[in-house]
C-alpha cells in the first residue's frame, strides 16, 4: 500500500507537468494586418521600388498566396468578414457606415474561438468595429489591446477627429507626443505581447493603420526616399519601409523566445490601395497589375498581397495559385489549434492548411462572391462577373486576362446568366441593410 501511494506522489507532479505543458503544444496565431496596402508595394509581390525584406522573409520560408482575396474593398467589413469567419453581408455589415452590425447582431469573433481553446488573445492596431465601450475590444475576447477604436488616426500627434479616438492601453489614453511614428509604436507593442508571452499559445491580432491615410513621412524614412519625385508616393513607400521594420521587431521578438517554429503567421492587407500609376493624390498604394481601387470590386480592390508562414508545419518558397480569401483564417487557426468553433457559428471559409501543403489538389472554394455599396463580383474559377449599378454586368478570364482589360460578356452568355444565378442565390441568404447599425463616424 504503501509503495502504491509513494507511486502516486512521485506521479502526480509529472502528470500536472504534463498538463500544464500540454497547452504549449499549440502554436501561436500571429495575423498582420496592414491598411490600404497595394497589391505591388511588397518585395514578394516583385516591388523593387520598396524594400521589404522582413514580409518577404515570411514568403521565403512560407506560401505565397498569388490570388489571396478580402470579402471587401473597405476597412471596416473586411475586418468583420474576417474575425467572423463569415461573410459580413450575413448580418449587414456592408460598409463602414454600417461597422455597429457586428456585434449588434450577436456575432463570435476569432479570439472567443481560441479563448475556448485556452489561448491567451490580445489585439495591437486599428479596430474599427464600433467606438462604443461595449463595442471594445476586450469585450469581445481580447484579453488585451493597444490601440484605437475608430477607423483612421494620425501618426505623430493627434489631430482635432482624433480627440475621441485616442489610442488607448486597455481602456487608458495613450495621446501620441510625436516622439514616435505609430507603426513603430504598434510594431513595439506587438513584440512586447510575443515576450510577455513565451510559455502558453497565443493569439495576436496586429492591424496596422499603415499606410491608410493621413501620408506621414516616418522621421528617420527622409533620405531613403529622397530619390521619389511625387511626395505623397515618397511618403507611402517610407511608410511601407517603416511597416516593414516594424514586422521585423515582432519576428526578432519570435526569434528571440524560441517561438517562430510554433507561431502560425499570416500576413494581409484589408484591401487594396487607392494610388494609381501617375495619380498619388490619396494614399499612393499600387494595385499593378490589377484593375481598380480601393472601394472597386475589381482585383485591383480586393486581391491583397497575402503570406502564410509556419515553419515546419508549411512548406517554405511555394506560391500557391488557387483563389484564398480571409474568411479562411478562423478556420484555419482552429485547425491548427485542434480545436472548433464555438457552438452555433457556422464557419464560411475553409481550413488552408493541407491546401498549402499540397495535400489536396482541388481549389479549396468552388465560388467567391462579393458585394459592396452597388457592386458585385463573383468568382467562379478562372471566370470573373461584375455588375456595377448602372452598367451592364462584365465577364472576365483572369488566366488570360488577369487585370480585366477584355470584356468578354458579349461572346459568353450562358457563362454570365450562370454567374449571375450564383450571386442571386448567395445574395438571397443576406438580410437587407438595416438602418439602426449605422454609424456616426464617416467612410475612412
Amino acid at each position: 500500500m504503501k509503495c502504491i501511494l509513494l507511486t502516486v506522489l512521485l506521479l502526480a507532479p509529472l502528470a500536472a507537468l504534463q498538463a500544464a505543458e500540454e497547452p504549449a503544444k499549440k502554436p501561436n496565431i500571429l495575423i498582420l494586418l496592414a491598411d490600404d496596402l497595394g497589391w505591388a508595394d511588397v518585395g514578394f509581390n516583385g516591388s523593387k521600388e520598396i524594400p521589404t525584406p522582413h514580409l518577404d522573409s515570411l514568403a521565403r520560408n512560407g506560401v505565397r498566396s498569388s490570388a489571396g482575396y478580402v470579402t471587401a474593398p473597405q476597412c471596416s467589413p473586411t475586418r468583420a468578414g474576417l474575425l467572423t469567419g463569415r461573410y459580413q453581408q450575413r448580418f449587414g455589415h456592408d460598409n463602414n457606415n454600417y461597422n455597429l452590425a457586428c456585434f449588434h447582431t450577436g456575432q463570435r469573433i476569432f479570439p472567443e474561438h481560441l479563448k475556448a481553446a485556452g489561448y491567451t488573445t490580445g489585439m495591437v492596431g486599428k479596430w474599427h468595429l464600433g467606438m462604443a465601450a461595449s463595442n471594445h475590444p476586450q469585450q469581445h475576447g481580447f484579453d488585451e489591446f493597444y490601440g484605437f477604436q475608430g477607423g483612421g488616426h494620425a501618426y505623430l500627434h493627434e489631430r482635432w477627429q482624433d480627440k475621441e479616438n485616442s489610442v488607448v492601453s486597455g481602456t487608458q489614453a495613450r495621446p501620441l507626443d510625436g516622439s514616435r511614428f505609430l507603426t513603430t509604436t504598434f510594431g513595439r507593442e506587438a513584440a512586447a505581447f510575443v515576450r510577455r508571452h513565451p510559455d502558453r499559445p497565443w493569439f495576436l491580432y496586429t492591424a496596422f493603420n499603415a499606410p491608410h491615410m493621413p501620408m506621414t513621412m516616418p522621421p528617420g524614412y527622409e533620405d531613403k526616399v529622397k530619390h521619389i519625385e511625387n511626395p505623397n508616393r515618397a511618403r507611402c513607400v517610407a511608410m511601407m519601409m517603416n511597416l516593414d521594420d516594424a514586422v521585423g521587431e515582432i519576428l526578432a521578438a519570435l526569434r528571440a523566445t524560441g517561438q517562430e517554429e510554433r507561431t502560425l503567421i499570416v500576413f494581409l492587407s484589408d484591401n487594396g490601395g487607392t494610388g494609381t500609376p501617375g495619380n498619388f493624390i490619396k494614399n499612393a498604394s499600387l494595385n499593378v497589375p490589377y484593375r481598380g481601387v480601393k472601394g472597386d470590386v475589381y482585383e485591383g480592390g480586393i486581391r491583397e498581397p497575402f503570406v502564410f508562414q509556419w515553419k515546419d508545419r508549411l512548406p517554405a518558397g511555394r506560391t500557391y495559385a488557387a483563389p484564398v480569401i480571409s474568411l479562411d483564417l478562423l478556420p484555419t487557426a482552429l485547425a491548427a489549434a485542434g480545436a472548433t468553433p464555438l457552438p452555433g457559428v457556422q464557419l464560411e471559409g475553409v481550413n488552408l492548411l493541407p491546401y498549402l501543403r499540397g495535400e489536396r489538389a482541388e481549389p479549396p472554394h468552388a465560388v467567391l462572391t462579393w458585394r459592396w455599396q452597388n457592386k458585385c463580383a463573383v468568382r467562379q474559377g478562372d471566370w470573373k462577373w461584375v455588375q456595377n449599378k448602372g452598367d451592364a454586368a462584365e465577364l472576365y478570364d483572369l488566366a488570360s486576362d488577369p487585370s480585366e482589360r477584355v470584356n468578354l460578356a458579349a461572346r459568353e452568355p450562358g457563362r454570365m446568366q450562370e454567374l449571375a444565378t450564383l450571386f442571386a442565390k448567395w445574395n438571397a441568404l443576406n438580410p437587407p441593410l438595416d438602418p439602426a447599425h449605422r454609424a456616426k463616424e464617416g467612410p475612412e
